[in-house]
C-alpha cells in the first residue's frame, strides 16, 4: 500500500528536480524566479519531511545560501574542486542514492562512495520560507545533553565548548568558552576570515614575468600563489605552462629567442621554514614562488614529501618550458626585479574565495601559510610568520571579534604557540554567516561536510551528523578540535566549537569520535 505522504512526494518530486536543476546558473535569481512553484512543491511534501529520511542533501549549505544569506549567496565562491556543490544539488533533486555523482573520489581519501545520509527536511521547508520557525535550543537543554559528552574521558584532560545561534548571534552554551587552548588546524578559520577581510573574496594572486630594460634578462616574479601548477591539467589553477606560452610569445614579438632567466621571491620576508622544521610532510618552505606546493608526487592534498628548494625548482621547470617553446636560456638564478622592468606576461590564481575553500576542505597548510602572508601584504605588515600573525589579529580586531587570549604564530595551526578560544571560533563563524559580510561566506562554504568531503570524508560513519555537520578539524599530538556549523531538527543553524587537549595524549580515534558525537547531538537533540 502506498501511503498518502509517499504519493505526495512522488507528485512533488518532478517540481523539486526541475527547481534544483534550475539553480545551477545563478542561485539567487533562479530561486526568486521559481519561488511560486517551489512553495507549492514544498507544501505538497511538507508532511513527509518533518524528520530525516533518506533523501540526501547537505542542510548547512542550503541554509547558509538560502536562509541566512539569500541576498548574497552568489558571494559563496565558485569552488567545486571535489564536486561538493554538484553533489549537493543532485542529492536535493533525487531519492534513494548512495552517493553524489562527483563523490566517487576525494583527494587524499580511499575513494569509497559515502553511505546515504539523512534527508534535508529543513532545506525543503527552508525553500518555502519557514526554517528556524521553532524555538531556539535552550542553555539548560544543551547543557543536559552536551555536559555528559564533554565529560567523556576520551576527550582528555582539558576541554572547552561553545554553541551559538547564527540567526541571532546569541551564545546558547559555553564551557570554558573564553579559555584559550591550542587550536591546531581550526586556526585556518581565523586565517580564512582575516584573508577575506584584508584582500577580498575576488582577489587573485598573480605570477608574472618581466623583462629588464635594455637587456635580455627575464625575471619570473613570484606573487605567493600556492596553487600555481606545472602539470598539464591545471584544473582551473594558474598554469606555469600557460605563463611560458605567453612569455615565449611576448619575447618572439620582440624578435628575442635567447634570454637569461632569474626568479624573484622577494615578496616574502623572514624565515621560510615553518617552526616544525623541514623534516616533515605537512608543509613546504613558505616562499613566494612554488609549483604544486613543492610536492614530489602527483598528489594535490594531504601529506607528501616536498622539495627542499621549491622556488628554484619552479624556476627550472619554467626554464625547460621556455626551451620547449623555442626560447633558449641557461639555468635560472635568484634576483630581484627592478621598478623599471617591463611586463611580459602573467597568470592569476583562482579567486581568494576558492583558495579559502580548498584550504578549509583539505586542511591545506601551504595555502594557509600563503594566505597569512597575503593578509600581511594587504594589511601593510611584513610578509613573514610574525607579520602574518600580526595581520590576522589586526583584521579580526577590525571585525570586533573577541581576541582575549588569542595568539597567532602561523596561518595553518601547525605551531603549538597558536591559542584560540571557543568563543572566538564561534564568533568567526557567526561573522562569516552575517548577511552584512558576504565577502566572508567562503569561510563557511569551504568547511568539510561530514561523511562526504575533505578531512571529514571518512568520519561520522553511521552517525546522524552525516551530511548535516560542516566543520573544520584540528589535530596535533594531544590536541583535537572541531569547529563548524550544524542544522538542528528545528532548522536552526548553529555554530559550535569544541577544543580538547591532553598530556599524556589521548587515543586519536576515540577522541575524534567523541567530538563527532558532540556535533551529531546538536543535529538531533532539538534541545528546547
Amino acid at each position: 500500500m502506498v501511503v498518502p505522504e509517499l504519493k505526495a512526494w512522488r507528485a512533488a518530486r518532478p517540481h523539486v528536480v526541475r527547481v534544483a536543476r534550475s539553480v545551477r546558473p545563478q542561485l539567487v535569481r533562479a530561486v526568486e524566479a521559481v519561488k511560486p512553484p517551489l512553495v507549492r512543491a514544498v507544501g505538497a511534501v511538507k508532511p513527509l519531511v518533518t524528520r530525516p529520511s533518506t533523501v540526501q542533501f547537505t542542510a548547512g549549505s542550503a541554509t547558509l545560501g538560502l536562509v541566512v544569506a539569500a541576498t548574497v549567496v552568489t558571494a559563496a565562491g565558485p569552488w567545486d574542486s571535489t564536486g561538493q556543490r554538484t553533489a549537493e544539488r543532485e542529492w536535493a533533486a533525487s531519492q534513494g542514492r548512495a552517493g553524489g555523482a562527483d563523490h566517487g573520489h576525494v583527494s587524499g581519501t580511499s575513494g569509497k562512495a559515502p553511505a546515504p545520509a539523512p534527508s534535508a527536511a529543513s532545506v525543503l521547508t527552508g525553500l518555502g520560507g519557514s526554517v528556524g520557525a521553532g524555538p531556539s535550543p535552550t542553555e539548560k537543554a544543551l547543557a543536559d545533553v552536551l555536559g555528559p559528552l564533554l565529560d567523556n574521558a576520551a576527550l582528555g584532560t582539558e576541554r572547552t565548548a561553545a554553541v551559538v545561534d547564527l540567526a541571532t548571534g546569541k551564545r546558547l552554551y559555553g564551557k570554558g568558552a573564553d579559555d584559550a587552548l591550542t587550536p591546531a588546524s581550526t586556526t585556518k578559520i581565523a586565517t580564512a576570515v582575516a584573508a577575506l577581510t584584508a584582500a577580498g573574496a575576488d582577489h587573485r594572486i598573480a605570477t608574472r614575468t618581466v623583462l629588464e630594460p635594455d637587456s635580455e634578462k627575464v625575471i619570473l616574479v613570484g606573487g605567493g600563489d600556492p596553487t600555481l601548477t606545472a602539470r598539464k591539467d591545471a584544473e582551473g589553477n594558474a598554469s606555469l605552462r600557460t605563463l611560458a606560452d605567453r612569455t615565449a610569445r611576448a619575447l618572439k614579438d620582440r624578435k628575442t629567442d635567447e634570454v637569461t632567466l632569474s626568479y624573484d621571491t622577494s615578496l616574502y620576508e623572514g624565515p621560510d621554514v615553518h617552526p616544525i622544521g623541514l623534516d616533515n610532510t605537512n608543509v613546504a618552505r613558505v616562499t613566494a614562488l612554488m609549483a604544486d606546493e613543492g610536492r614530489l608526487d602527483d598528489t594535490s592534498s594531504g601529506t607528501a614529501k616536498r622539495t627542499e628548494e621549491p622556488a628554484a625548482d619552479a624556476a627550472k621547470e619554467f626554464a625547460d618550458l621556455l626551451k620547449d617553446r623555442g626560447i633558449k636560456t641557461a639555468d635560472p638564478v635568484p634576483a630581484k626585479a627592478t621598478d623599471r622592468a617591463k611586463s611580459l606576461a602573467a597568470v592569476k590564481s583562482p579567486p581568494l574565495s576558492a583558495l579559502v575553500e580548498r584550504m578549509l576542505t583539505n586542511s591545506d597548510n601551504d595555502i594557509a601559510e600563503a594566505l597569512a602572508r597575503q593578509t600581511a601584504v594587504a594589511a601593510g605588515e611584513p610578509a613573514s610568520f610574525k607579520g602574518g600573525g600580526a595581520a590576522i589579529r589586526k583584521q579580526l580586531k577590525k571585525l570586533g571579534l573577541p581576541l582575549k587570549g588569542a595568539e597567532f604564530a602561523d596561518g595553518s595551526g601547525l605551531d603549538r604557540a597558536d591559542k584560540l578560544t571557543a568563543d572566538l571560533l564561534t564568533a568567526l563563524l557567526a561573522k562569516a554567516a552575517d548577511p552584512a559580510h558576504p565577502e566572508l561566506r567562503a569561510a563557511l562554504t569551504g568547511l568539510p561536510v561530514a561523511g562526504f568531503t575533505g578531512t571529514l570524508s571518512t568520519r561520522y560513519a553511521g552517525q546522524p551528523g552525516t551530511g548535516l555537520v560542516r566543520a573544520k578539524t584540528g589535530t596535533l599530538t594531544g590536541v583535537h578540535t572541531l569547529a563548524g556549523t550544524v542544522v538542528d531538527t528545528d532548522g536552526h543553524l548553529l555554530a559550535f566549537a569544541f577544543l580538547t587537549a591532553s598530556d599524556p595524549p589521548t587515543e586519536p580515534t576515540a577522541t575524534q569520535k567523541g567530538l563527532d558525537a558532540l556535533a551529531s547531538t546538536l543535529a538531533t537533540c532539538g534541545c528546547n
